[in-house]
């Protein structure tokens, strides 16, 4: 019996996106890596396809080193000093500076401790966005990512070996192509310099309207007129993309101008994005569900406000006003103990879970066939204690 709540990743729906990254980049002849900030499930490292991962922090890196293996690259918008010994220490074999005060800092340790091995980069601001929300455009005014061209003039690119650019976001592949349009118009006299060049994540290359045949023409195009650059893509969505549901069942039913549904599972603790961003997810009811990530032709789907025979608000447990998933309708009213489906859960969701008012956080869990399920992990009250 499954427990809820919880996060089931599906490894078929995994594989399936697995196989099309690979067929991207053997074609395109690029490196693909993973994006820890998106998803970082030890478990789940062998249903995927990458080269390596790229780390936000220590601890995200020591965590790529340490269970998924590959190549391991970082980039953060600093670095203590504490952290680049470490990320030396751990023999990292990439990293992307954000400042040319953090390259200084680096090659600074770096001499102290005659670490030679990690290839350095600089991340770029080609100051063109193609992101619609401005808390995720890096290239938006006054952002703090990437270093703009005029930054260059005069500085020593001495032992720069790459350069890394990311301003996507859940986009398609013709904004890669306006965008790399841009970096060759900025950065072009610099790119005979460097031998690796990181396009960076945003990219949803699994997604069904994505234009893959454009990405992979792309990607050759430009190798073929810069065939000393390696070429490196991170995405993160797009290795879990509809590979994951988040699993609730319903506490209770209360009246207030119309249902309202507390689950076990609450948007604030579990699915901060839902909140943040703010977006509303799909979710459905299936009593046959058998662990598919995307729900079978006889789930009951909820519908947008009107749209089917009730409106209703599925809400958390926790004490926030607005612990609140959204408002959908549905043919009927989910009843207490009934379970309810949040689709595509795996990406970003799983990592940013939090335990405001201790509330206990999702099993972790993976499908490995239709109704086969292999819990990963648990938590319980002391990870609540231990974090304070």
């Amino acid at each position: 019996m499954l427990n809820t709540p919880a996060f089931v990743v599906d490894t078929l729906a995994l594989k399936r996106n697995a196989a099309l990254l690979q067929e991207v980049a053997e074609r395109a002849g690029v490196r693909m890596l993973l994006a820890l900030k998106a998803f970082s499930m030890p478990a789940a490292a062998p249903y995927l396809y990458y080269s390596g991962t790229c780390a936000s922090s220590v601890h995200e890196a020591r965590l790529g080193v340490e269970s998924f293996g590959g190549e391991s690259h970082a980039f953060a918008a600093a670095f203590s000093e504490p952290d680049m010994r470490a990320l030396m220490q751990l023999g990292i074999h990439h990293v992307t500076l954000n400042s040319f005060d953090q390259l200084a800092r680096w090659r600074r340790i770096a001499a102290e401790l005659g670490h030679t091995s990690t290839q350095v980069g600089l991340r770029i601001n080609p100051e063109h966005s193609e992101g619609q929300v401005p808390i995720y455009d890096p290239c938006a005014p006054k952002s703090r990512l990437g270093i703009r061209r005029v930054a260059f003039e005069g500085q020593d690119l001495t032992g720069i070996s790459g350069f890394h650019c990311h301003n996507l976001c859940e986009q398609n592949a013709d904004c890669f192509v306006r965008t790399l349009a841009a970096i060759e118009a900025k950065f072009g006299d610099l790119l005979p310099q460097i031998q690796w060049f990181n396009f960076g994540g945003g990219h949803h290359i699994t997604r069904e309207d994505y234009d893959r045949e454009l990405l992979i023409a792309t990607l050759q195009d430009f190798r073929r007129r810069y065939p000393h650059i390696t070429c490196y893509l991170e995405p993160g969505e797009a290795h879990v993309l509809k590979a994951g549901s988040f699993v609730c069942t319903v506490l209770d039913v209360v009246e207030n101008d119309g249902p309202i549904v507390v689950l076990d599972g609450s948007a604030a603790c579990h699915t901060p994005d839902v909140i943040e961003m703010p977006y509303t997810p799909r979710v459905f009811m299936d009593e046959a569900w058998s662990g598919e990530a995307e729900p079978r032709s006889a789930a009951l789907r909820a519908g947008e406000p009107g749209e089917r025979k009730v409106d209703v608000r599925l809400t958390g447990p926790s004490c926030l006003a607005g612990d609140v998933f959204g408002d959908y309708s549905f043919d009927r009213v989910p009843q207490i103990g009934d379970r309810l489906y949040f689709e595509d859960m795996a990406l970003y969701t799983m990592v940013k879970t939090n335990t405001f008012n201790g509330i206990r956080l999702p099993d972790l869990v993976l499908r490995t066939a239709p109704n086969t399920f292999e819990t990963v992990r648990t938590f319980g009250y002391d990870d609540f204690r231990s974090r304070l």
